[in-house]
């Protein structure tokens, strides 16, 4: 990007503190004036929200200064990786609106270059094969204020750790025999230079290199490298690895000639109210079936949120709206909920739907008459326009709209009282019809026909309006009511607890035979449509609905109504 559209850019808004350096760096010509980031998660589970923070910023920084991201897929664990992974990682980014376009690679196509340089390292004397198990290692590693042991094995000659290293790497010996370690300062105030882990023996098949490799690269030591091999320029991750910095530098050098290296820059992971980040714990609850699978729409996954109903671009906007910044914060769901809340208002379709339905017979209205009234689509959106839904004789209402004996304040439907039906006519409650167990079954009203839109009494007002669906062309579907996946504000916090007791109960509700109205129906069938079910929610439909059966998350309700709960509990 050239100076002055740098400058320009800067003028569309204000910074966060990661694009002020970036901005700066080109500023001042740094690596040729190039901007080169990478996305490098690791292919062991599905993307969650926190990684979509991540994303949002390598992409989008690339993106704002005329730079490149990188998808770049961290698969130096066999044992835990799948290519299932891979294609979902891929799918969650470009649902988010991001694309790495030819630039995909994998920490596995720097194995040969990473097996080299250990080679190298160990001739030089600056690396070791270490026969301890790792429970031993862990023992000699001292704390940040008692130095290290040296390693037994630790002045082995560099003849002797080159044999070892080959022999690894050929399958001789059995997995967690042997590791390589970097021969650095086991009294280093930084814990991640007290003789690293470089290499460790597995002999599980790799979804790309099969068993070429019984040995694989740690993290530590492959992720800086890997950066430099493919020229990035800034590398932001999250604040956990900043003590990592410097051992990635350290292992940079040895390869670089001192002209360019990969800035790390670290900001806030995101933490998210009533749920949890862990992808172990996530897995595990995948795994003892706690949840329908990774895309159940109560995970934080990006998938689960996709089926769940939520747009790429509320999660941009959440994103935004919370920062980069170098503290670590819980963000509240509610604040997430605002978010989609605000962008499916924008872009829902309107539309009626009972989900608690009680039958309404409107006795003066003719038997065999129907009629179509005219609804709006989306007032919020001037392009929607209108759509026509039938009236007649029998509808549903909700049964929580109606009151035998209301309170005093209570707006809706009782006996003697009257509302309108909302794009239709004003009716009033003449009789409760029981069943012999004195359960209401049926309400029988009668309407004022001067009250439809365009005729005199269309202007008569009364204080309550309610949704309402015609009862012969109302078409039956299945929602799914869904909560916070955890009762418990921050489980994480809760360490002397397993996490799997927190789980809210009530955190799934379904409902059938609620009753549709069929316009509705009619654009379910193309799938992730929005909707607002006029007085109860945003609704999608999910992956199980089918022409003959339709199936409809609740996104989020109208209103917040959790937090005041909760206050109230």
């Amino acid at each position: 990007m050239e100076a002055n559209d740098i400058e320009k850019t800067e003028e569309k808004r204000g910074l966060n503190f990661v694009e002020e350096i970036v901005f700066n760096d080109l500023r001042e010509g740094k690596n040729g004036g190039r901007l080169n980031t990478r996305f490098p998660p690791e292919p062991n589970g599905y993307l969650h929200i926190g990684h979509a923070k991540a994303i949002c910023m390598d992409f989008g920084v690339a993106e704002r200064f005329g730079g490149t991201c990188n998808l770049r897929f961290d698969d130096t664990n066999p044992v835990k990786e799948d290519v299932e992974y891979v294609d979902s990682i891929r799918e969650d980014i470009h649902w988010l609106g991001f694309d790495w376009a030819d630039r995909e690679y994998y920490a596995s196509d720097y194995f040969p270059q990473l097996f080299d340089l250990a080679v190298r390292l160990i001739k030089e004397g600056k690396a070791y094969v270490d026969d301890q198990t790792s429970e031993q290692i862990a023992a000699q590693k001292g704390s940040p204020t008692e130095p290290g042991q040296n390693s037994p094995f630790r002045d082995r000659t560099p003849e002797e750790n080159l044999d070892l290293f080959m022999r690894m790497n050929a399958g001789e010996f059995d997995e967690g025999s042997r590791v390589l370690r970097a021969k650095i300062d086991m009294s280093s105030p930084n814990m991640h230079f007290r003789d690293p882990i470089m290499y460790r023996i597995i002999k599980t098949p790799h979804h790309r290199t099969g068993t070429t490799w019984k040995v694989y690269p740690m993290y530590d030591f492959a992720h800086g490298q890997s950066d430099f091999f493919e020229g990035v320029t800034h590398s932001i991750c999250t604040l956990e690895f900043v003590p990592h910095r410097p051992l990635y530098d350290y292992f940079v050098d040895e390869l670089s000639d001192g002209s360019y290296r990969p800035r790390q820059i670290e900001f806030n992971r995101l933490n998210l109210t009533y749920t949890v980040m862990s992808k172990r714990k996530l897995l595990q609850l995948v795994k003892e079936g706690l949840v329908a699978g990774w895309d159940d729409p109560r995970m934080p996954t990006i998938c689960g949120m996709r089926r769940r109903g939520y747009t790429p671009q509320s999660i941009r906007n959440f994103i935004n709206t919370i920062g980069y910044t170098k503290f670590e914060a819980l963000n509240s769901m509610s604040l997430l909920e605002h978010a989609v809340r605000d962008d499916l208002n924008r872009i829902a379709t309107r539309v009626m739907a009972v989900i608690n339905p009680l039958r309404v017979v409107i006795t003066n209205y003719p038997e065999d008459k129907v009629e179509m009234v005219e609804m709006e689509s989306n007032p919020e959106d001037p392009t929607a326009g209108m759509h026509q839904m039938p009236f007649s004789r029998e509808i549903f209402i909700e049964r929580d709209d109606f009151m035998e004996n209301p309170p005093k304040k209570f707006f809706r439907l009782a006996p003697g009282s009257e509302v309108r039906l909302k794009g239709a006519y004003i009716i009033k409650c003449d009789e409760v019809i029981k069943d012999a167990e004195g359960n209401i079954t049926e309400l029988r009203c009668s309407y004022d026909p001067d009250t439809l839109s365009g005729m005199p009494g269309a202007s008569r007002k009364v204080k309550g309006t309610l949704h309402w669906v015609s009862s012969a062309h109302a078409v039956d579907a299945e929602v799914r009511l869904y909560d916070r996946l955890f009762s418990v504000e921050n489980p994480a916090a809760e360490a002397d607890r397993d996490f799997r007791e927190m789980l809210n109960p009530d955190s799934l509700k379904v409902v059938k035979g609620v009753k549709l109205e069929p316009f509705a129906a009619e654009l379910a069938k193309t799938q992730g449509t929005k909707f607002q079910f006029q007085r109860i929610g945003y609704f999608t439909p999910d992956y199980d609905s089918t022409a003959d059966a339709l199936v409809f998350n609740r996104t989020i309700a109208l209103r917040d109504s959790w937090e005041k709960e909760q206050k109230k509990g």
